[in-house]
């Protein structure tokens, strides 16, 4: 079954001074300001495309990964990753960074580092995101 999200942004001005909202429509959990200083500089209590980009794809990649652990016959007790996607004003968005720590009873590095190889690849965010260098820090924690 096909499944279709939602959100839109609403833009006021041009780039360097304007502002935008954007709002998650399907899920209604909230809108979000944006700005190109957000994006560009500091973020100071507002979003960019980017930011959204990094939520999209750390929890895809750990909805991936849990997956795959799962059909290896481990089940993890935490699975924590932290996505950095960069943006390069005048070049564009130019890679994402996965830093993940997890904690699997059981699991050998091996199959730890295998498993997270095949979700980093895997993973529909990072298939949509292949015009970019996907990157992956992976460790097992105590």
């Amino acid at each position: 079954m096909a499944a279709t999200r939602t959100a839109h942004t609403v833009w006021n001005g041009d780039l360097m001074t304007g502002a935008g909202n954007t709002t998650l429509d399907s899920s209604g959990l909230g809108n979000f300001d944006v700005t190109w200083k957000a994006r560009a500089e500091a973020s100071e209590g507002k979003t960019s495309p980017e930011e959204l980009i990094a939520a999209a794809h750390s929890a895809c990649f750990s909805m991936a990964f849990s997956l795959a652990v799962a059909q290896a016959g481990h089940t993890p007790e935490e699975i924590n990753t932290k996505a950095d996607v960069t943006f390069v004003p005048g070049t564009g968005i130019t890679d994402s960074h996965l830093t993940l720590s997890a904690r699997i009873p059981g699991i050998s590095k091996e199959e730890f580092q295998r498993l997270a190889e095949e979700a980093r690849t895997g993973c529909p965010v990072s298939a949509a995101l292949t015009g970019i260098k996907i990157t992956l820090d992976a460790s097992l924690a105590s």
